[in-house]
């Protein structure tokens, strides 16, 4: 089993001066001391309008940071937002490979579709056209970052000529590849297509022991990957305070995740956010007894959805029911609500002391097992793949120089001043002197 923290950026109302810079920078200090501790992954997100929820917006400036505060810890998109309203595919492809770069090659590439209509409706990312953008997109960055040149595409959702994006990524062909997974039917989505999944919805074991299955018996009959190599995992999302009293645990953190429960139910399924004037946080106070009691509408937030907060036994049990089913990666909610970063700071601690080690021993042997097993059908799902064409050498096509293009129509208006004079002169004599020593 591998773990991983969890990130948002959740700041509850009231703002007060200086407080979102607290937030990033306690952030910064829990992922340097995960990092420390021998946890592997970090996860951040991309969001966008979604206030008090997650003030996430730039996610790859974040884990930029991250990335120079540590040595170990891989750094992942949890996830990138896809639709070429979001971002463009090129873009998207140079940040990844940058970032892969100054991490020394310790990028995780999540990606998804949005399903939040602030963010959607804010960019102009049409609802009903959002999954198939997202597929598009994806398998087009993947491309974009494994081809030399990449050969350029005519598409339903994005197009673009032929280019070489630079840099290129240390981790070839590309970074693993994952898709957040709300539901049954993405988490076979991410198995056919070859890449991980990412599950935010909270399950018991038995339901997530059906998911698992699911996934690998997919992954093995019909898998055809969209990227240049396959990524069959699994990382769920669970909850996470953990203290030698359980009572204390709870009262740590129970809170802050019901807030992040609530807070994602009002963005995503019954709110009415005025933006810039709505207090999410008052809201829920407000609705905290109904949801503790388990009331008709509380999203399931009290029970088993709550098993990663307690002491270290009960949440060691907690993962090791995770581990039966066949999970990889557990990531934990660590950060929301109000909870404190000196109790974040020593849970993370806790857990590494107490509770993570029995299941590093066996991460090894386990992944070594996993490997030996899927290779026939890592194989088999190349086999299914159709393959973007590469460009020979005398199809590349050659981009012309706008200025050349201007000299060479007699378009475009005279320099606007002495230097830009000497610019343009300089620049043919030295295509002069280029179709001269070509001859």
């Amino acid at each position: 089993m591998r773990f991983g923290i969890f990130y948002e950026h959740q700041l509850p109302r009231p703002w007060t001066p200086g407080l979102e810079q607290k937030l990033f920078q306690d952030a910064l200090s829990q992922v340097e001391l995960a990092d420390k501790l021998g946890f592997d992954n970090v996860w951040e997100v991309e969001h966008h309008f979604l206030e008090e929820y997650s003030h996430s917006s730039a996610p790859e400036v974040f884990l930029a940071a991250c990335s120079q505060r540590t040595k170990q810890i891989r750094l992942g998109h949890g996830i990138v937002l896809m639709p070429p309203g979001y971002n463009h595919p090129a873009r998207v492809a140079e940040r990844i490979a940058t970032l892969d770069l100054v991490s020394n090659g310790r990028v995780e590439f999540g990606t998804g579709e949005s399903s939040a209509w602030a963010e959607l409706g804010g960019y102009g990312v049409p609802v009903e056209s959002k999954r198939p953008a997202w597929r598009e997109a994806v398998e087009q960055c993947a491309n974009i970052l494994a081809m030399d040149p990449y050969p350029g595409f005519e598409g339903q959702y994005f197009s673009m000529p032929a280019r070489n994006a630079v840099p290129k990524p240390v981790q070839k062909p590309h970074p693993p590849l994952w898709v957040a997974c709300s539901n049954r039917e993405t988490i076979k989505l991410a198995a056919r297509l070859g890449i991980g999944a990412l599950t935010f919805a909270f399950v018991d074991p038995a339901e997530a022991t059906q998911w698992v299955e699911d996934y690998y018996r997919i992954f093995k009959e019909e898998c055809v990957p969209i990227g240049h190599a396959v990524n069959p995992n699994i990382c769920m999302v669970s909850s996470f305070g953990i203290h030698q009293d359980a009572e204390e645990a709870r009262r740590r953190f129970q809170e802050g995740f019901r807030f992040f429960q609530f807070a994602l139910g009002w963005h995503y399924g019954f709110g009415e956010q005025v933006p810039g004037r709505t207090s999410i946080w008052d809201l829920f106070q407000k609705a905290q007894g109904a949801m503790a009691a388990g009331a008709p509408g509380a999203g399931g937030i009290a029970g088993a959805a709550e098993g990663g907060i307690g002491n270290p036994d009960q949440v060691r049990e907690h993962i090791r029911k995770f581990e039966a089913c066949g999970v990889d990666q557990v990531a934990f909610i660590q950060q929301a609500g109000r909870n404190q970063h000196d109790h974040i700071c020593e849970a993370l601690s806790l857990f590494a002391t107490d509770v993570m080690g029995e299941f590093k021993q066996r991460e090894a042997a386990r992944v070594a097992k996993k490997a030996e097993a899927l290779a026939p059908y890592v194989e088999a799902a190349f086999k299914r793949k159709e393959w973007m064409k590469p460009l020979a050498d005398d199809e590349i096509p050659t981009v012309v120089a706008l200025g050349r293009q201007v000299a060479e129509t007699g378009g475009g208006p005279p320099p606007a001043n002495p230097a830009q004079a000497q610019r343009a002169a300089r620049n043919v004599a030295w295509r002069e002197a280029l179709e001269k020593a070509g001859e």
